[in-house]
């Protein structure tokens, strides 16, 4: 649903406008709010509601009687914030998330399939560079063909 990677800006007062291909597909799917929280290797990850949902009941099916689990809930679900786009789309990260990314200015939005990762511009492209060269090995590692 959410596919190509897009550089914005954080305006004047600390909105960042979500792009435009994705406020398309949001229109299209009525996909009218957003739920953002930590995700990992320091990015923000966002979900649709109707996403968010499928992955909140896979995380509440973990047991709480095993301590990873609920570190991991308790962090993830502790980070979550409802988010709904102004009419332009612009939305607003609360500050605990832009400091989680470190995000300053730029940020750069990623669509990867069923969720939007937000990173912050300098920690995406590090990510990116540390990564690509050993995408072929992890394609053939996780791939069956």
């Amino acid at each position: 649903m959410f596919y190509g990677e897009y550089i914005h800006t954080l305006d004047r007062k600390g909105r960042l406008i979500l792009p435009a291909r994705f406020r398309e597909v949001a229109k299209a799917n009525f996909i009218d709010k957003f739920f953002v929280t930590r995700g990992l290797e320091q990015c923000l990850f966002m979900f649709s509601e109707e996403e968010w949902k499928l992955q909140e009941q896979k995380l509440k099916a973990l047991s709480f009687t095993k301590q990873q689990a609920r570190i991991f809930n308790r962090l993830y679900f502790s980070g979550a914030q409802e988010i709904v786009p102004d009419k332009q789309g612009r939305i607003l990260l609360p500050l605990y998330l832009k400091e989680f990314a470190q995000i300053k200015k730029e940020v750069v939005f990623v669509g990867v399939a069923n969720r939007i990762e937000i990173w912050a511009k300098d920690k995406w492209f590090e990510f990116y560079n540390n990564s690509r060269q050993i995408f072929e090995e992890i394609s053939e590692k996780i791939m069956e063909v």
